[in-house]
């Protein structure tokens, strides 16, 4: 059989700046995969934003390999206006030639070269209501752009898979599920995060960003039906948009905001029970991230967190908050379901892993004609 010879390959990772999203974690993952496990292709790393510049870390490991890093000082704002909407100024202008262009949420350029996408959800069409305007058309035009050019779509789930072929009328063809991987770095000593964020009584955990797709009005309204004195409601995320929790309200619900990975861990770690009722998602790490610590896991039966979860978790109406309230009821109570779910979900989460993802996007592009 003949070797496929190597391949120079472009791919947008300025979704690493929106920290503690999905968006994130999918392309940090997919750099450190590509540094790790490719030994064969040249990666031409591009990353674009003004206030976030890219970790120290990271920027060294890609800068003291073969790959080549292109960072420039402009607004995504600015980005998403000259290729969306413009669509103007072609990528390889920037990375030079290449087999590949790889683009990923927000922004979607125009090239000569072959390229590939990848779409996480279409929360946006499902519930236009949860974004923003500018988020729907940003959203709405890129994806025309990757209907009309694009050779291949990469989904996070067979859901996506589906939305895109249903909605966007995309051909079958041209789509391809990868699962992400799912890693959090080891946990820091939990006696020092518990000091540090003052968790001294037990809790339930919430991760996500903070707006209103996460639907945490109906988290807190179930927990306060439960009334649980002598447990904490912890919600953990980078503050997106929209209304958010009243504290003062509801006194056994804490709001902390942005966590760095390092100290995610000890948080799933630390739990009672892992909640996360989203109206829509395209995979959902978190679920994975608490299944991976043994933490118990209810979650919606919407989207795509049925299939990801699969039967490691308990599944409930996102919609309804008895229905919400009775699932984190038996969630707490019920000895036997939480060692039967913890069992599963550790299992279930080795099914995603970043060399895993990283070998299938590489099989895919280099078979494409």
């Amino acid at each position: 059989m003949k070797k496929s010879s190597a391949m120079k390959i472009g791919v947008d990772i300025s979704q690493i700046a929106h920290q503690g999203t999905g968006v994130a974690r999918l392309m940090t993952g997919l750099t450190e995969a590509i540094l790790n496990h490719d030994q064969k292709h040249r990666w031409h790393f591009l990353y674009y934003s003004l206030r976030q510049p890219l970790s120290l870390s990271l920027a060294n490991q890609i800068r003291s390999s073969r790959h080549q890093l292109v960072q420039l000082p402009v607004p995504p704002t600015a980005i998403t206006a000259l290729w969306n909407h413009l669509h103007r100024f072609r990528v390889e202008w920037l990375l030079g030639q290449l087999d590949w262009f790889i683009s990923s949420d927000w922004a979607e350029p125009p090239s000569y070269l072959k390229k590939a996408t990848i779409v996480h959800d279409l929360a946006y069409l499902h519930y236009p209501e949860t974004v923003t305007p500018a988020i729907r058309a940003v959203q709405s035009r890129r994806l025309d752009w990757v209907k009309q050019e694009t050779k291949v779509v990469f989904a996070d789930s067979q859901t996506t898979r589906q939305d895109l072929i249903e909605r966007l009328q995309i051909k079958a063809d041209r789509i391809v599920v990868n699962y992400p991987g799912v890693t959090l770095p080891p946990p820091a000593p939990g006696s020092a995060i518990r000091q540090k964020y003052r968790l001294d009584r037990p809790y339930i955990l919430s991760v996500g960003k903070l707006e209103p797709r996460k639907n945490l009005e109906r988290l807190v309204a179930a927990f306060n039906q439960l009334n649980l004195p002598d447990l904490d409601l912890v919600l953990v995320g980078p503050k997106g948009w929209g209304k958010t929790v009243d504290r003062e309200n509801h006194p056994h619900v804490r709001c902390l905001g942005f966590v760095p990975d390092a100290e995610l861990a000890a948080f799933y770690q630390g739990a009672r029970l892992f909640v996360y009722p989203s109206l829509w998602e395209g995979f959902g790490f978190p679920v994975i991230e608490a299944m991976q610590h043994g933490v118990p896991v209810v979650t919606s039966d919407h989207s795509s967190l049925r299939e990801i979860a699969a039967d490691a978790a308990l599944l409930v109406n996102p919609l309804d908050v008895r229905a919400l309230a009775a699932a984190i009821k038996t969630g707490l109570t019920d000895a036997a379901l939480r060692r039967t779910i913890c069992q599963k979900g550790k299992k279930r989460a080795q099914d995603f892993t970043w060399k895993q993802y990283y070998s299938k996007l590489i099989t895919v592009l280099t078979n494409q004609p």
